[in-house]
């Protein structure tokens, strides 16, 4: 996510020579390189102009402390600036109605139904009563996809199958969450492929007959300028209270991240990335900011794991640790949390000064999968009690999980080499691990 434009602003801010001041002189080529750097991610040159001019403005004559660097002072103007731009402070979620009415809008492939699921799984982990709503009549295997996220997480779905009438069917969802003490409920809209009058007639429709406190446009944050662009048909329409970019795990250049809403004026209220349900974040201009710049997001990323470990499990975990029985079913419990926290290479990019250092490095998501193959070709009492694998019992763990003997040695000695350090850390009074990892 944004690894282009990252770089290419880090090279603008090396550009800056020199102390004391930051002169229009040495000022002139960094700022037309943060320009071309938003141009090439997408942004609207009239609106990358507009933002450097107020960036150059700021920065001319300010006086550069001795403990940083222009380039140091440029960074955090930069920074300032890009947080007002995508809307200066976290967007409210209204849920103060019984029941919150969300209705879901966007275009075809934007990945609205997911999105649907994932909202309701983190409205579910915060202790609200979500009820999904199938309104997408054209297409069968929307209803179908919404009702696998259901099962999934939890939560009940909505679903009339044989009602061609997508008001009717929001209605009669509403009248089902209040009779079942649903307070929150979801409607999942059709998308098109393109804009028409029949799609945004049915969705104003939809909005008229059950008056939702939250209308949220979802937009694939791939299609750069053009999610911007459909963002402004979509509120002229709707007049929806934000926007959910989704794929930001993706190839994207972030023009839309960085300008919708400057261009509808209309907050970010969620970012999603990847299929995992878990994956929802909302958005916070300051943070993305920080990862745009390089400078990681350790916030998201302990929010992220605060949401996976369980509190008790965490504790009778820190109690193994202590007692040095930590085996290799607790390995796997943590590998497992880990992996619902999302994509590998995304969360590695929220620890500073790593980002840069993995961002021309494929980190697949089935990293973990030879480990647990491993793992899971043990028998159960080999996983509670390591130290009885020996030299045959590691052989016929090579055969079972596909895997090298020479593989299987390494990972056993890592597994011991991570054990000695969290009794080195009980020995030292530490905190003990609780997310532990290989390296």
């Amino acid at each position: 996510m944004f690894n282009n434009l990252t770089e290419r602003l880090d090279g603008a801010f090396k550009m800056l020579k020199g102390d004391g001041k930051i002169s229009e002189i040495n000022v002139a080529s960094s700022i037309k390189e943060i320009r071309r750097a938003l141009v090439d991610a997408d942004v609207n040159y009239s609106i990358a102009k507009e933002f450097t001019d107020k960036v150059k403005e700021k920065a001319l004559g300010e006086k550069v402390l001795t403990s940083v660097t222009p380039g140091q002072l440029m960074v955090k103007i930069v920074k300032d600036e890009l947080v007002e731009l995508m809307g200066g402070k976290e967007a409210t979620f209204d849920l103060s109605a019984n029941p919150t009415v969300v209705l879901i809008a966007g275009l075809q492939g934007s990945g609205k139904t997911t999105f649907s699921g994932k909202l309701a799984n983190y409205l579910k982990n915060n202790k609200k009563k979500p009820l999904l709503v199938a309104a997408d009549i054209y297409r069968p295997a929307a209803m179908e996809q919404l009702r696998v996220l259901s099962e999934q997480i939890g939560v009940p779905v909505h679903l009339e199958l044989e009602n061609k009438d997508a008001v009717s069917i929001a209605r009669n969802a509403v009248d089902f969450a209040k009779a079942n003490g649903h307070n929150v409920v979801i409607i999942d809209t059709a998308g098109r492929l393109a804009i028409d009058e029949q799609m945004m007639t049915e969705v104003a429709n939809v909005k008229a007959a059950v008056n939702p406190q939250e209308i949220l446009f979802v937009v694939d944050s791939m299609t750069g300028q053009d999610a911007v662009n459909t963002a402004k048909a979509f509120n002229e329409r709707l007049d929806f209270t934000g926007v959910v970019l989704t794929k930001l795990d993706g190839d994207t250049r972030g023009g839309a991240a960085l300008t919708i809403k400057y261009t509808v004026k209309k907050p970010i209220k969620f970012v999603s990335m990847g299929e995992k349900l878990e994956t929802l974040d909302v958005f916070y201009p300051d943070r993305m900011a920080q990862r745009i710049l390089g400078m990681g997001d350790i916030t998201t990323l302990v929010e992220r794991a605060q949401s996976q470990f369980d509190e008790e499990q965490s504790k009778k975990l820190e109690k193994k640790i202590r007692a040095n029985k930590f085996d290799f079913d607790d390995f796997k419990t943590q590998l497992n949390q880990i992996k619902k926290m999302g994509n590998l290479k995304d969360l590695l990019g929220m620890i500073p000064g790593i980002g840069k250092a993995v961002k021309d490095i494929d980190i697949s998501d089935d990293a973990f999968k030879g480990i647990e193959a491993m793992i899971g070709s043990m028998t159960p009492d080999e996983r509670k009690n390591p130290e009885i694998i020996d030299q045959n019992r590691r052989k016929r763990i090579a055969n079972g999980s596909g895997k090298d003997i020479a593989e299987v040695n390494a990972f056993m000695k890592q597994f011991d080499q991570m054990k000695d350090m969290m009794k080195m850390m009980n020995k030292m009074g530490g905190m003990g691990m609780k997310m532990p990892g290989m390296k």
